[in-house]
Protein backbone atom coordinates (compact mmCIF):
# COMPACT_ATOMS: atom_id res chain seq x y z
CA UNK A 1 0.00 0.00 0.00
CA UNK A 2 1.58 3.30 -1.05
CA UNK A 3 1.82 6.37 1.16
CA UNK A 4 -0.99 8.31 -0.57
CA UNK A 5 -3.46 5.46 -0.15
CA UNK A 6 -2.54 5.08 3.51
CA UNK A 7 -3.16 8.79 4.12
CA UNK A 8 -6.51 8.61 2.33
CA UNK A 9 -7.60 5.63 4.41
CA UNK A 10 -6.47 7.36 7.58
CA UNK A 11 -8.57 10.45 6.75
CA UNK A 12 -11.63 8.31 6.01
CA UNK A 13 -11.18 6.38 9.26
CA UNK A 14 -10.86 9.57 11.31
CA UNK A 15 -13.98 11.03 9.70
CA UNK A 16 -15.87 7.83 10.46
CA UNK A 17 -14.78 7.91 14.09
CA UNK A 18 -15.69 11.59 14.51
CA UNK A 19 -19.11 11.28 12.86
CA UNK A 20 -19.84 7.96 14.53
CA UNK A 21 -18.79 9.29 17.90
CA UNK A 22 -21.01 12.33 17.42
CA UNK A 23 -24.00 10.17 16.53
CA UNK A 24 -23.37 7.95 19.54
CA UNK A 25 -23.23 11.03 21.78
CA UNK A 26 -26.55 12.27 20.43
CA UNK A 27 -28.15 8.92 21.17
CA UNK A 28 -26.69 8.62 24.66
CA UNK A 29 -29.20 9.56 27.40
CA UNK A 30 -28.27 12.50 29.63
CA UNK A 31 -27.53 11.45 33.20
CA UNK A 32 -27.33 14.82 34.99
CA UNK A 33 -30.52 16.56 36.15
CA UNK A 34 -30.37 20.00 37.78
CA UNK A 35 -33.60 21.15 39.48
CA UNK A 36 -34.37 24.80 40.23
CA UNK A 37 -37.20 25.66 42.63
CA UNK A 38 -39.37 28.75 42.38
CA UNK A 39 -40.36 31.64 44.61
CA UNK A 40 -41.83 30.96 48.07
CA UNK A 41 -40.27 27.46 48.05
CA UNK A 42 -36.94 25.74 48.57
CA UNK A 43 -35.17 22.63 47.28
CA UNK A 44 -37.41 20.37 49.36
CA UNK A 45 -40.19 21.04 46.86
CA UNK A 46 -38.45 18.43 44.67
CA UNK A 47 -38.35 15.84 47.48
CA UNK A 48 -40.76 13.43 45.77
CA UNK A 49 -39.22 13.73 42.31
CA UNK A 50 -35.57 13.28 43.34
CA UNK A 51 -35.77 9.63 44.51
CA UNK A 52 -37.81 8.68 41.43
CA UNK A 53 -35.11 10.05 39.15
CA UNK A 54 -32.32 8.55 41.23
CA UNK A 55 -33.97 5.13 40.97
CA UNK A 56 -33.60 5.47 37.20
CA UNK A 57 -29.87 6.07 37.51
CA UNK A 58 -29.85 9.85 37.15
CA UNK A 59 -27.46 12.12 39.03
CA UNK A 60 -29.77 14.74 40.53
CA UNK A 61 -28.91 18.13 42.00
CA UNK A 62 -31.53 20.45 43.53
CA UNK A 63 -30.16 23.98 43.53
CA UNK A 64 -30.97 26.05 46.59
CA UNK A 65 -31.30 29.42 44.90
CA UNK A 66 -31.19 32.21 47.51
CA UNK A 67 -34.14 34.23 46.10
CA UNK A 68 -32.26 37.41 47.01
CA UNK A 69 -31.94 38.64 43.41
CA UNK A 70 -32.19 37.28 39.88
CA UNK A 71 -28.43 37.62 39.45
CA UNK A 72 -27.78 35.63 42.65
CA UNK A 73 -30.22 32.91 41.58
CA UNK A 74 -28.70 32.56 38.11
CA UNK A 75 -25.20 32.47 39.60
CA UNK A 76 -26.15 29.68 42.01
CA UNK A 77 -27.64 27.69 39.14
CA UNK A 78 -24.58 28.18 36.96
CA UNK A 79 -22.34 26.92 39.77
CA UNK A 80 -24.43 23.78 40.01
CA UNK A 81 -24.20 23.22 36.25
CA UNK A 82 -20.43 23.77 36.31
CA UNK A 83 -20.07 21.08 38.98
CA UNK A 84 -21.68 18.43 36.75
CA UNK A 85 -19.63 16.08 34.60
CA UNK A 86 -21.23 15.93 31.19
CA UNK A 87 -24.46 17.28 29.68
CA UNK A 88 -27.35 18.52 31.82
CA UNK A 89 -31.13 18.68 31.66
CA UNK A 90 -32.15 21.88 33.46
CA UNK A 91 -35.55 21.93 35.17
CA UNK A 92 -37.33 24.97 36.58
CA UNK A 93 -40.53 25.42 38.57
CA UNK A 94 -42.50 28.70 38.62
CA UNK A 95 -40.01 31.62 38.87
CA UNK A 96 -37.33 28.98 38.33
CA UNK A 97 -38.43 29.05 34.70
CA UNK A 98 -37.00 32.55 34.35
CA UNK A 99 -33.78 31.35 35.98
CA UNK A 100 -33.33 28.40 33.60
CA UNK A 101 -34.21 30.61 30.62
CA UNK A 102 -31.00 32.55 31.40
CA UNK A 103 -28.79 29.87 32.98
CA UNK A 104 -29.79 27.38 30.28
CA UNK A 105 -27.52 29.15 27.80
CA UNK A 106 -24.63 27.27 29.40
CA UNK A 107 -23.16 24.88 26.76
CA UNK A 108 -23.56 21.92 29.13
CA UNK A 109 -27.35 22.33 29.12
CA UNK A 110 -28.92 20.25 26.34
CA UNK A 111 -32.60 20.53 27.27
CA UNK A 112 -35.00 22.59 29.39
CA UNK A 113 -38.02 21.42 31.37
CA UNK A 114 -40.54 24.02 32.57
CA UNK A 115 -42.80 22.81 35.39
CA UNK A 116 -45.75 25.22 35.76
CA UNK A 117 -43.10 27.83 35.12
CA UNK A 118 -42.60 31.23 33.58
CA UNK A 119 -40.94 31.05 30.16
CA UNK A 120 -40.31 34.63 29.04
CA UNK A 121 -38.41 35.73 25.99
CA UNK A 122 -35.27 37.85 26.28
CA UNK A 123 -35.85 41.24 27.91
CA UNK A 124 -39.32 40.28 29.17
CA UNK A 125 -40.26 40.43 32.84
CA UNK A 126 -42.68 38.13 34.60
CA UNK A 127 -44.95 41.11 35.19
CA UNK A 128 -44.96 42.01 31.49
CA UNK A 129 -45.80 38.54 30.18
CA UNK A 130 -48.57 38.18 32.79
CA UNK A 131 -50.48 41.36 31.85
CA UNK A 132 -52.78 39.77 29.21
CA UNK A 133 -54.11 37.24 31.75
CA UNK A 134 -56.44 37.55 34.73
CA UNK A 135 -54.60 37.97 38.05
CA UNK A 136 -54.38 34.59 39.82
CA UNK A 137 -55.71 34.05 43.34
CA UNK A 138 -52.21 33.75 44.77
CA UNK A 139 -51.29 37.30 43.79
CA UNK A 140 -53.68 38.63 46.44
CA UNK A 141 -52.12 36.44 49.14
CA UNK A 142 -48.68 38.05 49.28
CA UNK A 143 -47.37 39.59 52.50
CA UNK A 144 -44.81 42.42 52.17
CA UNK A 145 -41.75 42.27 54.43
CA UNK A 146 -38.93 44.71 55.07
CA UNK A 147 -36.35 45.54 52.38
CA UNK A 148 -38.62 44.63 49.49
CA UNK A 149 -39.03 40.94 50.34
CA UNK A 150 -42.26 38.96 50.21
CA UNK A 151 -43.89 35.93 51.81
CA UNK A 152 -46.92 33.99 50.64
CA UNK A 153 -49.45 33.94 53.47
CA UNK A 154 -50.50 30.73 55.17
CA UNK A 155 -53.87 31.05 53.46
CA UNK A 156 -52.09 31.60 50.16
CA UNK A 157 -50.16 28.36 50.45
CA UNK A 158 -53.24 26.45 51.54
CA UNK A 159 -55.63 27.79 48.89
CA UNK A 160 -53.50 28.98 45.96
CA UNK A 161 -50.07 27.38 46.07
CA UNK A 162 -50.75 23.82 47.17
CA UNK A 163 -54.49 23.36 47.54
CA UNK A 164 -54.39 19.69 46.48
CA UNK A 165 -51.78 18.57 49.02
CA UNK A 166 -52.43 17.07 52.44
CA UNK A 167 -52.67 19.21 55.57
CA UNK A 168 -49.27 17.91 56.68
CA UNK A 169 -47.64 18.69 53.33
CA UNK A 170 -49.04 22.21 53.37
CA UNK A 171 -47.74 22.74 56.91
CA UNK A 172 -44.25 21.73 55.79
CA UNK A 173 -44.31 24.18 52.88
CA UNK A 174 -45.36 26.93 55.29
CA UNK A 175 -42.58 26.06 57.73
CA UNK A 176 -39.74 26.04 55.16
CA UNK A 177 -40.92 28.95 53.00
CA UNK A 178 -37.97 31.29 52.30
CA UNK A 179 -38.25 35.05 51.96
CA UNK A 180 -38.43 36.09 48.30
CA UNK A 181 -37.11 39.36 46.90
CA UNK A 182 -39.87 41.23 45.07
CA UNK A 183 -37.29 42.48 42.56
CA UNK A 184 -37.13 39.08 40.85
CA UNK A 185 -40.52 39.72 39.23
CA UNK A 186 -39.01 42.63 37.34
CA UNK A 187 -35.91 40.75 36.19
CA UNK A 188 -35.12 39.96 32.57
CA UNK A 189 -33.15 37.21 30.85
CA UNK A 190 -30.54 38.56 28.41
CA UNK A 191 -30.88 35.58 26.05
CA UNK A 192 -33.73 33.04 26.06
CA UNK A 193 -32.14 29.58 26.06
CA UNK A 194 -35.34 27.94 24.80
CA UNK A 195 -34.79 29.59 21.42
CA UNK A 196 -31.80 27.34 20.80
CA UNK A 197 -32.51 24.25 22.91
CA UNK A 198 -35.35 21.70 23.05
CA UNK A 199 -37.96 22.32 25.72
CA UNK A 200 -40.63 20.40 27.61
CA UNK A 201 -43.47 21.99 29.59
CA UNK A 202 -45.93 20.81 32.23
CA UNK A 203 -49.17 22.81 32.44
CA UNK A 204 -50.94 22.65 35.82
CA UNK A 205 -54.61 22.98 34.91
CA UNK A 206 -55.71 23.92 38.47
CA UNK A 207 -52.92 26.42 39.07
CA UNK A 208 -53.84 29.43 41.23
CA UNK A 209 -50.39 31.07 41.04
CA UNK A 210 -49.94 31.21 37.25
CA UNK A 211 -53.11 31.11 35.13
CA UNK A 212 -53.26 27.78 33.24
CA UNK A 213 -54.10 29.74 30.08
CA UNK A 214 -50.83 31.62 30.48
CA UNK A 215 -48.91 28.38 30.96
CA UNK A 216 -50.43 26.98 27.76
CA UNK A 217 -49.54 30.17 25.91
CA UNK A 218 -45.94 30.09 27.11
CA UNK A 219 -45.58 26.40 26.25
CA UNK A 220 -46.80 27.15 22.74
CA UNK A 221 -44.49 30.14 22.37
CA UNK A 222 -41.39 28.10 23.20
CA UNK A 223 -42.54 25.19 21.02
CA UNK A 224 -42.33 22.82 23.98
CA UNK A 225 -43.42 19.22 24.16
CA UNK A 226 -46.35 19.79 26.52
CA UNK A 227 -48.11 17.70 29.16
CA UNK A 228 -51.17 18.93 31.07
CA UNK A 229 -51.87 17.62 34.57
CA UNK A 230 -54.87 18.33 36.89
CA UNK A 231 -52.70 19.91 39.55
CA UNK A 232 -52.13 22.89 41.79
CA UNK A 233 -49.03 25.03 41.27
CA UNK A 234 -46.76 22.52 43.04
CA UNK A 235 -47.25 19.84 40.41
CA UNK A 236 -43.94 18.17 41.33
CA UNK A 237 -45.41 17.35 44.75
CA UNK A 238 -48.95 16.41 43.71
CA UNK A 239 -47.95 14.49 40.54
CA UNK A 240 -44.35 13.48 41.19
CA UNK A 241 -44.40 10.35 39.03
CA UNK A 242 -45.64 12.21 35.96
CA UNK A 243 -43.12 15.02 36.47
CA UNK A 244 -40.25 12.56 36.88
CA UNK A 245 -41.37 10.75 33.73
CA UNK A 246 -41.34 13.94 31.66
CA UNK A 247 -37.86 14.81 32.94
CA UNK A 248 -36.76 11.31 31.97
CA UNK A 249 -38.25 11.84 28.51
CA UNK A 250 -36.24 15.05 28.18
CA UNK A 251 -33.06 13.25 29.23
CA UNK A 252 -33.58 10.60 26.56
CA UNK A 253 -34.64 13.16 23.93
CA UNK A 254 -38.19 11.82 23.66
CA UNK A 255 -40.55 14.41 22.16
Amino acid sequence: MNGLLKRMLTVVLLEFLVVGGSLMAQNTPVKNIVLVHGAFADGSSWSKVIPLLQSKGFHVTAVGIPLTSFADDVAATKRAIAAEEGPVILVGHSYGGLVITEAGNDPKVVGLVYVAAFAPDANQTIAEISKPFSPPLGLSKLTPLADGFLLLSTEGIETAFAQDLTKEEKALLIAVQPQTAGSIFGAKAAVAAWRNKPSWYIVASNDNMIPPEQEKSMAKQINATTTTLPSSHVVMLSHAKEVAKLIEDAATGKK
